[in-house]
């Protein structure tokens, strides 16, 4: 049952090796599931996919690929509008529901720590498009931030709604209704474009 089950979501960053690591071990990771749909760094080259996984394989930590399921720059040219990723036709497709359920089984036997590049949680579709998933079907999602301490993923909504002013009680909207507004405003500032694509549609248009 997903409703017993704790993931953990961390950002590669900046960071060298040494203290990713020491970042997973702190919070008992097991495994990292890599949701990079391109698993390739220019400035951190340690965190390239073989690196990566070499690296967390010699202290003992899983490594998964899931950037074909659950990554933000999807090959599936259904889930953009005007060039630009709709987070919730990519939740819709098969791939992502099937990354989504090897997550799960996963969680099963492992403490599950989602990766991806981004230092900041909310600047991250791992937190604005996968753990919302996650926590919608009922697990437990904590971000592991930097300098190694954990917010809660209903914390992290707490704060991506003050980013928007949404935090506050408002006669007239619930609070699912001012998160759901502050998700789709974070989406649109973060979502994926692929300008050829955009040029493409344009020109059909």
């Amino acid at each position: 049952m997903m409703s017993k089950q704790k993931f953990l979501t961390v950002g590669h960053s900046a960071h060298d090796g040494e203290t990713f690591v020491t970042l997973l071990r702190k919070h008992g990771v097991t495994a990292v599931a890599d949701v990079r749909s391109t698993p390739f760094s220019r400035f951190t080259p340690h965190f390239n996919q073989r690196s990566l996984e070499h690296g967390l394989f010699k202290r003992g930590i899983k490594y998964v690929f899931l950037g074909n399921e659950l990554g933000a720059r999807t090959a599936d040219l259904s889930c953009y509008i005007d060039g630009k990723v709709q987070y919730a036709m990519l939740a819709a497709t098969s791939a992502f529901a099937n990354g989504i359920e090897r997550l799960s089984r996963g969680a099963n036997n492992e403490q599950i720590a989602i990766m991806c590049s981004e230092g900041e949680p909310l600047d991250c579709h791992r937190t604005i498009l996968v753990s919302r998933t996650l926590v919608e079907s009922g697990a437990m999602v904590d971000h592991i931030h930097g300098d190694g301490n954990l917010e809660s993923h209903s914390d992290a909504m707490t704060r991506l709604m003050g980013k928007f002013d949404l935090a506050e009680d408002d006669l007239f909207r619930t609070r699912d209704e001012r998160l759901d507004e502050a998700l789709r405003r974070q989406e649109d500032r973060i979502a994926y474009v692929d300008e050829n694509l955009r040029l493409i549609e344009e020109n059909e248009s």
